[in-house]
């Protein structure tokens, strides 16, 4: 029992150190935001965002969370592309970059060569029931769609920038995990969710003041 609590504890604190550095990311960008009273996207945005979502997707795997594992595999990469349009990802040290590309790629291929073990842990969960994984995968999608959407918009203007796109898709993908939390009695993703969300409504108020002003 002992044993099982550590080991639940070990992995909350994974979860929550993750939500943690999402969080200082948004306060970042917030409070130099709010001082050139526009909508900025500073590189220490990305880097965070990479190092949370590492994280994060570590705690979906050991809390047998398709949904989060999803989420995180499809803004990972973007991460990324968006430290190298900055030019803060040649900066990483050659073998950080190398393990940070194939990090994701090896717990996949071993999560679906793994004798059936982990496919039965993500998608016949006892503790997840099959309605709940797809409403979890497509609040992950959803709110994933939102640095899709910023990538290509990036890649159009050249620069790393967050359009008032993003912060829409961020809000209602913000409001269905929030629900998932609550189904799914997850305390990081809740927690993470909730601060996320005053400051994505923010962002949207931002954004439309300093075009007013335009």
């Amino acid at each position: 029992m002992d044993d099982w609590l550590s080991y639940k504890s070990f992995v909350y604190i994974i979860g929550f150190l993750a939500q943690i550095l999402f969080s200082a990311r948004l306060l970042s960008q917030w409070f130099k935001s709010e001082k050139a009273k526009q909508v900025l996207t500073p590189e220490v945005f990305w880097k965070l965002s990479l190092v949370a979502s590492f994280l994060l997707f570590v705690y979906g795997w050991l809390r047998d969370d398709f949904a989060i594992m999803l989420g995180q595999t499809l803004t990972y990469f973007i991460y990324i592309r968006n430290m190298q349009l900055q030019g803060s990802w040649k900066k990483l040290p050659l073998i950080l970059r190398l393990f940070l590309y194939v990090f994701p790629l090896l717990i996949i291929t071993y999560s679906f060569n793994n004798n059936m073990y982990d496919i039965d842990r993500l998608f016949r969960n006892k503790n997840i029931s099959t309605g709940l994984v797809i409403w979890g995968s497509t609040a992950q999608i959803i709110f994933a769609l939102r640095f899709i959407y910023q990538w290509l918009y990036s890649e159009k203007n050249k620069e790393s920038t967050l359009p008032a796109g993003f912060w829409m898709l961020s809000l209602i993908g913000s409001l269905m995990i929030l629900s998932y939390a609550i189904m799914r009695k997850d305390p990081v993703l809740f927690i993470g969710q909730l601060f996320g969300f005053i400051i994505y409504s923010r962002n949207i108020i931002l954004g439309y003041n300093s075009k007013k002003g335009a």
